[in-house]
């Protein structure tokens, strides 16, 4: 899958299916922004935060595997009066892009889904909507910290750069003052301010990059937060 077209998905969830021992079965699917261990992580301690469930698993997700993470009857009184088995699965279909699956039985042959159980199956995708919202607003934020220390650095990169040109600048006149044992020494110093100078304007650059990036992350952030 391109990139484009993996983060068109992004965050929608989708009635789709997995092949769980060796039937298929009717699965809520929804691709995250992040890495596959990132997004199992964050999906166990979700569910732990918010419905106090507890996942188990074994293994480490990846492209191509297919680890079960369950928990076994267990209430979630928004889906069904019963108890449920819930079941994921997070896969990594594209770079950076994660893909979460997930499933639910009030039974050992009862598994939901939408026109066997439409109310329990549309609970069950409202819950891993929320999920999603979830984990959108939580990778924002990560990438606005992640972009806040990229511009801190390239600011102090800045202010380093300028007082080493500053330095050299003034080092060069007065190296003009003194007599021609000194010569190469000036040119030494010149050809480096030179240097400098072209580094100031790539590190400008940047710097305007990343505050473009930040800024727009931002606003991201604050239309998110007014949803």
């Amino acid at each position: 899958m391109s990139s484009s077209a993996a983060r068109a998905q992004l965050y929608e969830v989708r009635t789709s299916s997995v092949n769980a021992d060796k039937r298929e079965r009717e699965a809520l699917k929804v691709q995250i922004d992040g890495s596959a261990q990132w997004t199992r992580d964050f999906w166990q301690s979700w569910l732990k935060d918010t419905y106090n469930i507890r996942l188990k698993g074994d293994g480490v997700f990846g492209v191509g595997k297919k680890d079960v993470l369950a928990a076994k009857q267990v209430p979630m009184s928004s889906i069904s009066g019963k108890l449920l088995d819930l079941y994921s699965t997070v896969t990594a279909p594209a770079d950076t892009v994660a893909e979460l699956s997930v499933w639910a039985a009030m039974g050992p042959d009862s598994f939901l889904s939408a026109a066997g159980t439409p109310s329990e199956f549309s609970s069950l995708r409202t819950i891993v909507q929320s999920f999603a919202a979830a984990a959108r607003l939580k990778a924002y934020r990560e990438q606005i910290t992640e972009a806040e220390k990229q511009l801190a650095t390239a600011e102090k990169d800045k202010e380093k750069l300028e007082k080493e040109r500053v330095s050299l600048a003034g080092n060069t006149k007065a190296n003009l003052e003194k007599i021609e044992q000194l010569k190469k020494q000036n040119i030494d110093n010149k050809l480096k301010s030179a240097e400098d100078s072209v580094k100031l304007l790539d590190n400008a650059r940047l710097m305007e990059l990343r505050k473009q990036q930040l800024e727009r992350r931002r606003a991201r952030l604050t239309n998110l937060d007014r949803k």
